[in-house]
């Protein structure tokens, strides 16, 4: 039975401990993040990189917090595999791109330093999409900037400016399917609504 409209007591309480729940859903986030970055820079996933993942994870964020980072988004198990069969079918391509330059005999490649401006300039975004980024061989983040929500990149083997512009939709489309995958409805409305070439720069 509820009382007077002024009546406030008796609802003050839950707010605490959802915030405490919600905190401990982010470290939840956070280390099954961690987790599939460590079987990801191992190569493969088996009991002994579950184990270590989370026993490495477990300590980055108890001896080394980062600021929170709160999650507003909501899991999208379909977009989930979309994003996943996508990055590893860019992985196995520009794996196979590295290595025939690798063994290409006197081919020098040129390389390029970009700037790329994400859409959704989220500490959480920022993080997951720079991480992507960085796995796929041929590229590397070399800066963030949090405040303006833009990654700096270097390209491996770029002939001019198209190679510029590839790169550039490549990554903002890594950020459109991360943000699919697990954004929130307001950030999904973002990405789907500006184009990719509004985000990028000559």
């Amino acid at each position: 039975m509820t009382g007077p409209r002024g009546t406030t007591p008796a609802v003050a309480g839950p707010p605490p401990r959802r915030g405490r729940l919600g905190r401990w859903r982010d470290q939840a986030l956070a280390l099954g993040w961690l987790v599939v970055v460590w079987n990801l820079l191992w190569g493969e996933v088996n009991w002994a990189n579950l184990a270590g993942g989370l026993l490495v994870g477990g300590a980055v964020l108890l001896f080394f917090p980062l600021p929170p980072v709160t999650f507003g988004g909501r899991l999208r198990p379909w977009a989930l595999l979309v994003f996943a069969v996508n990055f590893g079918t860019e992985l196995v391509s520009a794996s196979l791109h590295v290595a025939r330059i690798a063994v290409q005999p006197g081919y020098r490649p040129r390389g390029a330093i970009i700037a790329v401006q994400l859409r959704v300039p989220t500490d959480l975004n920022l993080a997951l999409t720079a991480e992507a980024v960085s796995l796929v061989p041929g590229t590397l983040i070399l800066e963030l900037d949090r405040d303006s929500g833009t990654l700096y990149l270097h390209v491996l083997d770029t002939h001019g400016p198209a190679d510029l512009t590839a790169a550039r939709e490549r990554t903002l489309a890594v950020e459109r399917r991360i943000i699919r995958a697990v954004g929130s409805a307001a950030e999904l409305r973002r990405v789907q609504s500006d184009p990719v070439e509004r985000g990028i720069r000559p």
